[in-house]
């Protein structure tokens, strides 16, 4: 939770069970973002729970080896997140007060040895294995958007006005682009999954890799907000850190 913001619109859910984990951070600015944030979370709470068998399925064929199977849990993932956005616009539409609303989502499912990501918006999902840091999610910011097309250096983007207005998000319109990825995980593996509220504050993944390598994962959550907060605290601010375990 961040220090300035009086309403929290930042929204997360964790099954260590099932290893699915998601944040979400309502649009700022925008009506209802909280609500757009909490309902985008649990559409797609609901969606992968209500795909349990095809999923265990999958995950089952991966297990086994048969790594072409890949690309159907990255889709059904990323058709839970399309669902979600067209659920949270349809609650717009049918109430003026919340028209407008919206959030970024950010979700992680880690079995049969992978991480699967899917992600709308500007809250990240890092893997931290001993001291090296990979970003798995891409901002969908108009800074990075201008960086990555070569309209902006990254040395003006840390200058750059505007930082905070995104270029995709979950609700805005009835459909939206998902970004999907997979990479390996190891025993020991730690994921960090966070909003803007936090990750706006760090100045190098090493500060990534130093509050989350070791140690007890709520405390390391703990730590990330409070270096947050420290440096301002400006938005609400999520951590979510989880371990691969054996």
């Amino acid at each position: 939770m961040g220090r300035k913001r009086q309403i929290n619109e930042d929204a997360f859910f964790r099954d260590d069970d099932r290893g699915f984990y998601v944040v979400a951070d309502g649009v700022g600015g925008h009506n209802k973002g909280e609500i757009a944030s909490r309902e985008a979370v649990e559409q797609l709470r609901m969606w992968v729970y209500g795909a349990t068998h095809d999923l265990d399925r999958l995950v089952e064929r991966v297990e086994k080896g048969d790594t072409e199977c890949v690309w159907e849990i990255r889709r059904l993932l990323e058709s839970g997140v399309k669902s979600a956005c067209y659920m949270v616009f349809g609650m717009a539409e049918l109430d003026p007060e919340k028209k407008g609303m919206s959030t970024t989502l950010s979700a992680c499912l880690i079995r049969a040895g992978l991480a699967f990501a899917v992600h709308v918006g500007d809250s990240r999902v890092y893997r931290v294995r001993r001291n090296t840091v990979l970003q798995l999610t891409e901002d969908h910011t108009l800074i990075n958007y201008k960086v990555k097309h070569g309209m902006m250096t990254k040395a003006e983007a840390e200058k750059a006005a505007g930082k905070n207005v995104i270029t995709r998000a979950v609700g805005h319109k009835d459909y939206v682009q998902v970004d999907t990825a997979d990479i390996d995980t190891a025993v020991g593996d730690r994921f960090l999954l966070c909003s803007d509220g936090l990750h706006g504050y760090f100045t190098n993944d090493k500060e990534v890799a130093d509050l989350c390598v070791d140690g007890d994962l709520e405390e390391c959550a703990d730590s990330a907000i409070a270096l947050a907060n420290q440096r301002g605290g400006k938005d609400n601010i999520t951590a979510l850190v989880v371990e691969v375990q054996p």
